[in-house]
């Protein structure tokens, strides 16, 4: 097995090397995910009033 002291250092070296999103990089991401997932919704919602518009369509034939 390594050293632990070697291998703390390596993953210190490492953190170094990670390229982290700017400001408005991570606004930019929220902000779509709060758009897709308004657009999402927005989609079942819709789909969901169809199905049950056709639903309430067959049950009212079969009676």
């Amino acid at each position: 097995m390594r050293n632990p002291l070697k291998f703390i250092q390596e993953v210190k070296q490492e953190a170094f090397k990670v390229s982290w999103p700017t400001k408005k990089e991570t606004i930019q991401g929220s902000l779509m995910v709060v758009a897709m997932a308004i657009v999402a919704a927005i989609f079942f919602l819709l789909l969901d009033q169809v199905l049950k518009f056709f639903l309430e369509l067959v049950l009212k034939v079969s009676i």
